[in-house]
């Protein structure tokens, strides 16, 4: 592609790059902030480090990674935000562990399909059981299993799922709709909503009494390749329920591609055929005749205190209303391979980028003067595992989320170097949205929106359980498409991605020393100035009106939100 022509202030703004010290504003307004390149590239290599064990909850990499972000909080010179007047908000968990060590297998009449747990098939549970068990129980393709009234679509149909596998296509009905089909754009076309999302799945499914809920994997569609799937290993987190509450669906997983169209085909029926039939809104749920679904495999499973952690700046004149600043401090954690070596899955920039800005936002605030807001600084725990530490928070709220006048998410920068773009997660969505475009046009850039939306990143990351509170949000995630570097244009903005796609939630996601993390400064010194305006106000940012948490803020917003 051919280069753009660098304007005045671009060129004024890639002088500014050169210095260690970032401070864009430097030029153009007031006030400006010092994010510095170094530092964040110091913070990631110690979270990336053998110490840390890869930061998994509920480990020893937990031990030590909680004492180290408070000591990062008082250097700083924050103040605790947690609870009982301390860093911390404890997050109860379950973590289970599902073993290959058993039986897995689709029965139709005579014919049996073996299921190999983590190569055709990924089984895992949420429930504190000592057995993951299936008991020949009755299988029903379900689509896109999409209930939306609001979109004159569903794919139940009154279908009675109780005691039965649900079987689902990942992503949205629309997703490989051609042009000129009914469906095509119904659901957003390549954009992904809520309904395409793998947990949105699994909650309809324990909705309507399945006793297990399988979706079949394709990388187009999932945006992410098998092996992400069964990275895990089997190991599950979920947050502990009340016994008043809903309960999972007993039974997660999904279906290899190959391994469903084998299944499909054992039961006489054409999986693509009904993938097609999938995207018109007359489909009914479809009974695999005479196929049953068994499984049984051994689960341990122990309870585990993890720790969001959680300091602030008390707002000088509106001390109760929020401008909340997350990432998360959890990656996956250590284990053996099939070889018997350590793999330490480091989570260098997912998401040791996002807490090293979190860090640098938090000495920009200290470095100027009380902010009218209050502003919070959150690292979260079991991101990974479900967005756990966020939900669990929004579901026990230290400050009132009413209150709350913004969520600002940082979760995976590029190291790759200063670029004349940028990209919004979700465009559309809000006017957070807009002021971040307006502050990377002080930069001398271009604010994109994201360039593949079909991998739902709106839907992926800790602000999601805050947007469906109705706080508004922004959320900055660096995996949304080609940077246009400027050195090296879209084409070396494209390399990147790619090679840190490779490492997406592997051991490779490690420090380098070969990192250029000036663009990930660029694009922390956009966030602070979003935040920074909306902590030294009394506006409160809104929902766009076609969005899905418009109607929810309007129902839990303060008196003065207008």
């Amino acid at each position: 592609m051919k280069q753009k022509t660098p304007s005045h202030r671009s060129l004024l703004f890639a002088a500014l790059l050169a210095a260690d010290l970032f401070a864009p504003l430097t030029g153009y307004a007031e006030p400006t902030a010092d994010i510095s390149p170094s530092r964040m590239s110091e913070t990631m290599k110690i979270l990336a480090s053998d110490r840390f064990e890869g930061r998994a909850p509920g480990t020893e990499g937990e031990k030590v990674t909680v004492p180290w972000l408070i000591a990062q909080y008082k250097a700083l010179g924050l103040e605790p935000a947690g609870e009982n007047g301390g860093w911390t908000q404890t997050v109860p968990m379950i973590r289970t562990r599902t073993t290959a060590n058993g039986s897995i297998s689709a029965r139709t009449g005579g014919k049996t399909l073996p299921l190999i747990q983590l190569q055709g098939i990924y089984l895992a549970t949420l429930l504190p059981e000592d057995r993951l068990q299936v008991k020949d129980a009755p299988m029903v393709f379900v689509g896109y299993g999409v209930h939306a009234p609001e979109r004159h679509w569903d794919d139940f149909k009154g279908v009675d799922l109780k005691g039965k596998v649900a079987v689902f296509l990942v992503n949205d009905p629309d997703f490989d709709a051609a042009p000129g089909e009914p469906v095509a754009g119904r659901f957003g076309g390549k954009t992904m909503t809520y309904y395409g999302r793998w947990t949105y799945k699994y909650e309809e499914a324990a909705r309507r009494g399945a006793v297990a809920a399988l979706i079949i994997h394709e990388t187009a569609a999932a945006s992410y390749p098998w092996s992400t799937v069964v990275a895990p290993g089997g190991e599950a987190y979920d947050v502990e329920h009340a016994a008043t509450e809903s309960r999972p669906v007993p039974v997660q997983g999904w279906l290899e591609g190959k391994a469903a169209a084998a299944l499909f085909q054992q039961a006489g029926l054409d999986l693509e055929a009904l993938r097609i039939k999938a995207r018109s809104e007359s489909f009914r749920p479809v009974t695999l005749k005479h196929t049953t679904f068994f499984a049984d495999l051994p689960v341990t499973f122990d309870r585990l205190q993890s720790q969001n952690v959680i300091a602030k700046i008390t707002g000088a004149k509106y001390p109760d209303e929020t401008v909340m600043f997350g990432a998360h401090w959890d990656a996956y954690g250590k284990s053996t391979d099939a070889q018997g070596h350590t793999v330490i899955r480091r989570g260098a920039i997912d998401d040791g980028s996002g807490i090293a800005a979190l860090f640098e936002i938090a000495r920009a605030f200290k470095a100027g003067p009380k902010p009218d807001r209050t502003i919070r600084f959150a690292a979260w725990t079991g991101e990974e595992r479900g967005l756990l530490g966020s939900g669990w928070y929004v579901a026990h709220p230290l400050a009132p989320l009413d209150k709350t006048a913004a969520n600002l998410t940082m979760d995976v920068l590029q190291m790759a170097g200063p670029a004349h773009n940028a990209f919004i997660i979700g465009a559309g969505q809000d006017t957070l949205q807009e002021q971040f475009a307006a502050a990377v046009a002080l930069q001398g850039r271009t604010a994109q929106p994201e360039a593949m939306p079909e991998r739902g990143a709106f839907y992926r990351a800790d602000h999601l359980p805050f947007a469906r509170a109705g706080v508004p949000v922004l959320a900055v995630m660096d995996m949304a498409g080609k940077f246009d570097l400027l050195k090296g244009g879209t084409e070396a903005g494209g390399k990147w991605l790619t090679a840190y796609m490779a490492c997406y939630h592997q051991a490779c996601d490690a420090w380098s020393p070969d990192w250029d993390v000036r663009g990930a400064a660029q694009d922390v010194w956009a966030v602070w100035k979003v935040g920074h305006d909306v902590a030294f106000s009394h506006d409160w940012p809104q929902w766009k009106a076609g969005s899905e948490f418009a109607a929810i803020r309007q129902k839990t917003a303060p008196t003065t939100v207008q």
